[in-house]
């Protein structure tokens, strides 16, 4: 099924299944957290390319009857700064993501991104500085990646965010980690997701704009060791482009 009536039958009728994707790679699965860390592993992602700052790489997914792309990136402990921009066409690019870790190995970048069915290439950019290289990779997600992401939707009421508004949500030291979907009626999305450790210091950070909120809405899961941890999530669009959040533990 895919991505866009996958998500309109997790959000109107509650449905399992959301998305079609490819075989998933195998693993040796232990506890629900070590099968999620490992399924996250930039190396185990698929091809992952060691990527210096200010230069970039890109990742081709022609397949349109496959739709979410797993996106991982890290780092050996130093910030990461990096662009991730969905290009479909030639001068086409429906969305993108900047993300921002305070330590790419503890707090990896994280996220699951539709294609809408087309063919289309996934652009990963470090914008930090030369000496801050970053790894990373992108490949077709797995069916346990999706269904994660379905069953967040289906389990939880999420928050209606206007226009400019913010919500909060805490976790306590037991949450390793934390997963967050934004989306909209099919109106642009612009919004910000930040991982803080005590007042207003965040660790980590997302900022999305997409022209289309349901076809493109954004995903990613945090890492949260240690106690303290808030999830903010900031609509950074005027008062008449709202958004929903939908904010767990994994």
């Amino acid at each position: 099924m895919k991505f866009f009536s996958g998500l309109l039958v997790a959000l109107t009728a509650a449905s399992a299944s959301a998305f079609t994707v490819n075989a998933p790679r195998t693993a040796s699965p232990k506890t629900a957290l070590s099968v999620t860390a490992t399924e996250w592993d930039v190396a185990s992602i698929g091809r992952s390319v060691r990527i210096e700052g200010s230069s970039r790489e890109h990742w081709e997914f022609p397949d349109p009857n496959q739709e979410i792309v797993q996106v991982g990136v890290d780092s050996n402990g130093r910030p990461v700064e990096s662009l991730i921009e969905l290009w479909i066409g030639p001068d086409w690019t429906p969305m993108k993501v900047k993300a921002y870790t305070e330590d790419g190995m503890m707090r990896p970048i994280q996220s699951l991104i539709g294609t809408r069915n087309k063919a289309a290439a996934i652009d990963i950019n470090n914008t930090g500085p030369g000496d801050f290289p970053l790894n990373a990779a992108a490949a077709y997600a797995s069916p346990s990646l999706v269904a994660q992401r379905a069953q967040l939707l289906t389990d939880n009421q999420g928050r209606y965010i206007e226009g400019g508004a913010v919500h909060s949500v805490n976790f306590d030291a037991t949450v390793e980690q934390v997963q967050v979907l934004l989306y909209t009626d099919t109106r642009q999305l612009n919004a910000q997701v930040e991982l803080l450790n005590g007042p207003n210091n965040f660790k980590q950070k997302y900022e999305v704009f997409t022209n289309n909120g349901l076809l493109n809405s954004l995903y990613v899961v945090f890492n949260s060791p240690g106690a303290g941890n808030v999830v903010r999530v900031t609509n950074l669009a005027p008062l008449e482009f709202p958004c929903k959040a939908f904010i767990a533990s994994v």
